[in-house]
């Protein structure tokens, strides 16, 4: 299976969820959300394909992360790819975030025609949800552009039924503390 990115993985990111993380960045998005921080990941045929195979054993080599971040473009354009990679950064025990620019909402109701996006949210610890609106930009939020965006704990969310919102405070940091990597 390949995957579209919009470049190679970048690792020790820390401004792209909690902790130092790697960043997929994947290619391909038609949201079109004005003033997008990353527009050359639209074009739904640029960046590069590579095998899902290839991402995983990168990830398997990383030293020092405490998760992965989904991104781009819209990574839900490729939901079986990055599915299989979150199934796999979760073996390794490297948590997951995803951003979209779809809601929460909209992907339950995409789900009823494709289980894979149903299934992705099993495998994520984070999802950033909706699209950036410019005109609710705030450059005090936690890692995200709008106010309309959210951090969702997509495993609290699972379980009571309800969207669980992320609190902006200093303990949560505990939650995404570095686990022991498994190699694999």
């Amino acid at each position: 299976m390949k995957i579209r990115l919009a470049a190679p993985l970048q690792s020790d990111s820390v401004v792209d969820g909690f902790g130092v993380r790697t960043v997929i960045w994947t290619q391909g998005c038609s949201h079109n959300c004005p003033f997008c921080q990353n527009p050359q990941t639209h074009d739904f045929a640029g960046g590069e394909e590579y095998e899902v195979e290839e991402i995983c054993e990168e990830l398997k080599n990383l030293q020092n992360q405490d998760g992965i971040t989904l991104s781009g473009g819209d990574p839900l354009y490729q939901v079986e790819a990055v599915l299989e990679i979150a199934k796999f950064a979760k073996k390794i025990n490297l948590n997951v975030w995803c951003y979209t620019g779809f809601t929460y909402e909209q992907i339950i109701e995409m789900s009823q025609k494709n289980n894979k996006y149903r299934e992705l949210l099993n495998y994520l610890d984070v999802l950033v949800d909706g699209l950036f609106v410019n005109d609710l930009k705030d450059l005090n939020l936690l890692f995200r552009g709008s106010s309309n965006q959210r951090l969702i704990d997509v495993p609290k969310t699972l379980k009571n039924g309800k969207i669980i919102i992320i609190p902006e405070s200093d303990g949560i940091m505990e939650k995404f503390k570095r686990k022991e990597k498994t190699y694999i």
